[in-house]
């Protein structure tokens, strides 16, 4: 990571408080190049990075997990300054996004010519009361109910965090409300509908659920899971550690599309890249999801800098 002019929001108690390791180096690294702003709490994030972008900085960087990353997404987003290169620096709990991103722990301690910006896809969900941009994924239902039950667990952080999450939403939240999907506009699929995934990158909580996504291919991949049984579910999660997916179930859907508009009989529990959007008390029972193509610059190692956009 180079350049004069870089600005490095990082959130003191990211990875369960023990990212401070990671800070220091990175401060030790950039020296005088760079300006670190804390977090003070939810939400600042993104004030910071509209705050930073506004001010002139070429790079500001996400120093935290992948709530930090979202909220910096969204301040920039905002910002509509569009020459603003954002940094994922990953010392969260998951780190779904770096993972897409192609960027390890402290990528930014290595030489590596592979690393380069990149123009990535952003997601944009709206409902009645709000909207939201997202650069990894979307995830309601289940999903919603797993990121629930992990923020109850304070001591694990990634695979076995959220896999204890699953298993506590396996027991307390398993439920199979009748929803309505349309994708791109064509026919509606109506029924119980246990998950559904939208994703631009390839995890959600440390889960492999879209292991074809790209970053910068111009579409979603979505997965959605009808009545699917507790013990369907159970066999299928160690498929999801690597990426390995039901194939010819009839409970699951997977595909590509630009567009989502979803209603539910009950209200909806949904995450924006780990982060809440709705909880049942908001009574959100509609969205609308749509896919903004090559929208934010980021760092990136993924070899797919330059793929095509792909067709759904």
């Amino acid at each position: 990571m180079t350049g004069t002019s870089i600005c490095v929001i990082y959130n003191p108690n990211a990875g369960r408080g023990r990212g401070s390791d990671r800070i220091s180096k990175l401060r030790r690294v950039l020296g005088t190049r760079a300006a670190f702003w804390p977090t003070t709490a939810a939400g600042h994030a993104e004030n910071l990075a509209l705050e930073a972008a506004r001010a002139g900085f070429q790079v500001v960087a996400a120093a935290g997990g992948d709530g930090t990353a979202h909220e910096v997404a969204n301040g920039l987003l905002r910002s509509e300054r569009p020459g603003v290169i954002m940094a994922v620096v990953p010392v969260g709990s998951a780190n779904d996004y770096a993972y897409s991103l192609g960027l390890p722990g402290e990528w930014w301690l290595r030489a590596d010519d592979r690393i380069a910006v990149r123009a990535v896809d952003v997601g944009l969900v709206r409902s009645v009361e709000r909207s939201r941009y997202f650069v990894n994924g979307l995830g309601l239902g289940f999903n919603g109910a797993v990121t629930l039950q992990s923020r109850k667990i304070k001591r694990l952080q990634g695979l076995p965090l959220y896999g204890l999450a699953l298993l506590r939403a396996l027991l307390f939240d398993y439920a199979l409300p009748r929803m309505t999907v349309r994708l791109d506009g064509g026919p509606e699929r109506s029924g119980p509908t246990l998950a559904f995934t939208l994703a631009n990158g390839q995890r959600e909580g440390n889960f492999v659920v879209a292991p074809d996504a790209i970053l910068d291919d111009g579409v979603f991949d979505y997965l959605q899971v009808g009545a699917l049984h507790r013990l369907d579910l159970l066999r299928f999660v160690p498929g999801l550690v690597v990426g390995r997916l039901p194939k010819n179930h009839p409970e699951v859907w997977q595909g590509r599309c630009n567009r989502v508009e979803l209603t539910s009989a009950s209200p909806l529990t949904v995450h924006v890249d780990g982060e809440f959007f709705a909880r049942p008390e908001d009574d959100c029972k509609a969205l609308t999801v749509e896919l903004l193509p090559r929208r934010l610059r980021v760092f990136s190692r993924l070899p797919q800098a330059l793929s095509a956009p792909r067709s759904s």
